[in-house]
């Protein structure tokens, strides 16, 4: 089971991983950062 399990995990990432490297796909993730870290922002100002 361990070795199945360790191939599975290592499918997942290289789809993760390939998945990152489209253009759209990357615009996604910078709105999102954006969004997280404009929320962060406004619950430290009082």
């Amino acid at each position: 089971m361990g070795m199945f399990s360790k191939l599975a995990k290592t499918g997942i990432a290289a789809k993760i991983i390939g998945e990152a490297r489209k253009p759209h796909n990357q615009a996604k993730v910078k709105r999102m950062l954006a969004n997280v870290s404009s929320r962060r922002t406004n619950r430290r100002a009082p």
